[in-house]
């Protein structure tokens, strides 16, 4: 999710010791998201409804650079302002600029945008937020600004997973059935406290804000593991990740088998498996100025 990850919130001053803290994490989270979903980041950029090839693009809440790398690779011409708030991640992304010979393509700014006053973005022609609106304390305070950001004419893109992405079958694992299903219940409590507008419908907030939706789009995903062996890595990661948070509330059973699951040197290891997916529903809003 050139994106935030949906379990770290990402936007605000009392979030910045522990962001920085955890980036390693959440960089590698972050770049196993983009490799798996780098087909579907694609296809909703092909399919976004420009009137031209955009020149100008600012990319909200880029984490390590997924969205920018996909918008710099769609449109040749671009330039992108990739914006966030980890310092780490943005170092990632500069990184990874050098490395395709696109640093000059590139401009990064540290920024949280949920302060009152965001810094100058420039004039974009487009303006993508991939998972990264959902993290916002204030969301209305937000499109507006993104409103007032844009060119005449320009474009936002607000993309969203429908929710966190699940990986094993219902039957899984064999000792514990629907496990996963019961730690992501486990973080109910948690994400409605922290990001609760995860999940939400962004045409309503869109049109309060001053903009027209102009189209919309859901993509179910559906990613067979033996496609990409980085999909049981992902799984490991993000359910290990979960597990940091439903684990108080976990039974004793059901923790025993999700360790057994992360742990790395057991059989029964997420590495291991071989009934791994990806699932879960990507929805895209592609908005102008009303």
């Amino acid at each position: 999710m050139n994106r935030a990850h949906p379990h770290t919130p990402r936007h605000g001053a009392q979030h910045d010791h522990h962001r920085e803290h955890d980036a390693g994490g959440q960089a590698e989270i972050l770049d196993l998201d983009a490799e798996v979903l780098a087909e579907h980041t694609a296809s909703i950029i092909a399919w976004l409804p420009l009137e031209s090839e955009p020149r100008r693009i600012v990319d909200l809440g880029c984490g390590t650079g997924a969205g920018t790398f996909a918008l710099l690779e769609r449109f040749p011409g671009a330039h992108v302002t990739a914006v966030d708030t980890s310092a780490g991640h943005l170092r990632l992304l500069r990184e990874k600029a050098r490395a395709r010979g696109a640093e000059g393509r590139v401009r990064t700014v540290q920024a949280d945008l949920d302060a009152g006053h965001w810094p100058d973005l420039g004039t974009p022609d487009l303006v993508w937020a991939s998972a990264s609106m959902h993290h916002m304390a204030d969301p209305g305070r937000a499109l507006r600004s993104v409103r007032e950001l844009l060119a005449p004419g320009g474009l936002f893109a607000v993309v969203e997973l429908a929710g966190f992405p699940r990986f094993l079958p219902a039957h899984a694992p064999e000792n514990r059935p629907g496990l996963e299903e019961r730690a992501h219940a486990a973080t109910d409590a948690f994400h409605a406290e922290h990001v609760p507008h995860r999940g939400a419908d962004w045409g309503p907030m869109l049109t309060a804000a001053g903009f027209t939706v102009e189209a919309e789009r859901t993509i179910t995903v559906d990613i067979e593991g033996g496609r990409s062996e980085a999909v049981g890595r992902y799984a490991h990661g993000s359910l290990q990740r979960i597990r940091g948070v439903a684990a108080p509330a976990l039974s004793p059973e059901d923790l025993a088998a999700l360790d057994e699951l992360l742990d790395t040197d057991s059989p029964n290891s997420l590495l291991r498996r071989a009934d791994l997916a990806v699932r879960t529903e990507r929805t895209v809003w592609a908005a102008r100025r009303a």
